[in-house]
């Protein structure tokens, strides 16, 4: 996957909406906008336009179902988003840790030298 279509991948599910409707095509097994619409506080042209943006980034795959269009997750594409947010969730995770340690160095320093002050 390139940078352009990381960034675009993360714009897509960075949105709550979007989100929602993947966790729905994943519990439901695919919908359209209609049937997406009627679980969702938004209209059927916003779930489309939503549904527009999973598209492109090809987290979901489209096929006609009479008049409308029936979505459905795509699992190769849904696996790779899955693994790129849980390497930057550890990344994030190591340096949380590395934080940590760091402060806790400063207060242990903070620590000794008020000690040692107290005790002269």
């Amino acid at each position: 996957m390139s940078a352009a279509i990381d960034d675009d991948l993360w714009s897509a599910v960075g949105d709550p909406t979007r989100r929602r409707i993947l966790d729905l095509l994943l519990t439901h097994g695919g919908g359209t906008s209609t049937t997406l619409s009627e679980r969702l506080p938004v209209t059927r042209q916003a779930v489309a336009k939503h549904l527009g943006v999973l598209d492109r980034v090809g987290l979901v795959r489209v096929s006609p179902a009479g008049r409308e269009r029936r979505y459905e997750v795509d699992e190769a594409q849904f696996a790779r988003a899955v693994a790129q947010l849980s390497a930057v969730g550890a990344a994030w995770d190591a340096r949380l840790r590395r934080i940590k340690r760091i402060s806790e160095r400063i207060q242990q320093a903070s620590d000794a030298k008020k000690q040692g002050v107290d005790q002269s």
